[in-house]
């Protein structure tokens, strides 16, 4: 394998999962963060923060790679400074990885909301109908996904590497102190009311309980990063991408409260999110973690309650059509229930959860 990446966001859900992923397909993978993991073998860690184009010019100096993946973003108070912070990290960093003349190309990891707006717009106003496709306009408003979008492009008609955009739903997959990790706040609640004796209370909205939705495992995400990297019809596209299978949460809530050997509660009368569940429960999840001799006794680590509230609660239909890839030979199917179960035997493997 002649391909060295750059994942900018190793410490993170997407950028883990893609380094191993990388790296057991023979790529040489240096993973950039202002603290690089330390449990990847094989991976060449580089620190910088992307904040400071200095850090990033003396970590980076002598560096060759072929590839930049970036999976990594800062939450801001409002849209307009995530769209200052968040589009002025890859602006600094490709202006950084410009000095070799060696990038071949550069795969951009946003999201459903693309389609869906920013954190302040969430789900309102006139959205595009689902399933979500590629060729759907850009929302009328401002979104640091489209700054970030335009900083790539701008940088490959400088450079002339190829690009691709990547648009995943909700990520299931292993990473810890992720800001955006629904599936690990699923396990820590999960194992809390069964601890507790707490019913399993589905924290989210009618709609998302009875409509049908789609996820995206990480490593599905991180196949797909290497195809359109290594595929010259994926060059230059964006792309959704979703494990594959659709489900409704009334039946998952169940496949997830079986794992864990709960009854699944009855569907709320009145919204009850887990920010709201979950208020008391950091010394609950110290005694937890002390009673089983976890890993991580630290509740706020492991729980992004307010990300899993936001996708859970609302109030539209979210699905993704996936044609675009699967017309250019991405195939790969994972499903969801699946996802969830080998995230948890994970967890439980590294004494995350008991």
């Amino acid at each position: 394998m002649d391909r060295t990446a750059l994942v900018v966001g190793a410490s993170g859900i997407v950028g883990n999962n893609l380094a191993r992923h990388l790296l057991d397909k023979g790529w040489a993978v240096h993973g950039l963060a202002r603290r690089p993991p330390k449990d990847i073998p094989g991976l060449q860690p580089v620190a910088a923060d992307l904040l400071d184009p200095s850090s990033l010019e003396t970590a980076l100096a002598g560096l060759t790679v072929t590839d930049v993946f970036i999976a990594t973003w800062m939450r801001q108070p409002t849209e307009a400074e995530n769209i200052k912070v968040n589009a002025g990290m890859v602006r600094n960093l490709l202006t950084a990885t410009a000095r070799s003349g060696s990038v071949r190309h550069v795969g951009l990891v946003t999201g459903l909301k693309h389609y869906l707006g920013p954190f302040e717009a969430y789900g309102k106003g006139v959205l595009p109908a689902t399933p979500f496709r590629e060729e759907q306009s850009r929302l009328d408003i401002e979104n640091f996904y489209y700054a970030q979008e335009d900083e790539v492009f701008a940088a490959a008609a400088r450079d002339g590497f190829g690009w691709s955009i990547h648009r995943p739903h909700t990520i299931i997959g292993y990473a810890i102190g992720n800001a955006m990790n629904m599936g690990v706040t699923l396990a820590t609640y999960a194992t809390i009311c069964r601890e507790t004796g707490r019913p399993f209370v589905f924290p989210g909205s009618a709609m998302q309980w009875n409509s049908l939705t789609d996820m995206t495992d990480a490593r599905v995400l991180a196949r797909q990063l290497e195809w359109a990297a290594t595929t010259e019809a994926a060059h230059n596209q964006a792309f959704n991408i979703v494990n594959g299978d659709v489900f409704r949460w009334k039946w998952m809530w169940s496949r997830i409260a079986e794992w864990f050997g709960l009854e699944a509660a009855p569907f709320p009368n009145d919204l009850s999110p887990l920010e709201d569940q979950l208020s008391d429960a950091a010394p609950i999840w110290a005694g937890i973690a002390q009673k089983y001799g976890l890993a991580e006794p630290d509740l706020n680590v492991l729980a992004s309650a307010w990300h899993t509230d936001a996708d859970l609660g609302r109030p539209i239909e979210v699905v993704t059509d996936m044609a675009k890839s699967r017309k250019l030979g991405f195939l790969d199917y994972q499903p969801t229930d699946d996802s969830f179960f080998s995230l948890f035997d994970h967890l439980r493997a590294n004494r995350i959860i008991p």
